[in-house]
């Protein structure tokens, strides 16, 4: 994959961080560990792990799985996130 042209803004970079932090939030709340967030939304551990510490942003439909293995609408882990500048 090719690598991007301009570095992402700060502003990016915090939103990845706080969403990362709601899933691990949201993960804990339902009483799972990546392992069992993994295997219920049907995606690999590390992609958890990747998502929770900001390494990685998710895809779309990995952001939906995510949200119905945790019983939750997908926007509740996008909501606490700052608004763009």
């Amino acid at each position: 994959m090719p690598s991007r042209r301009n570095p992402y803004p700060a502003w990016i970079l915090e939103r990845r961080v706080a969403l990362g932090q709601q899933i691990a939030e949201q993960r804990r709340l339902a009483g799972l560990s990546q392992d069992g967030l993994a295997d219920r939304a049907g995606v690999d551990r590390r992609s958890i792990q990747r998502y929770e510490n900001a390494v990685r942003d998710p895809r779309v439909a990995d952001l939906l799985l995510i949200a119905d293995a945790l019983g939750i609408h997908v926007t509740d882990l996008l909501r606490d996130q700052a608004p763009p500048r």
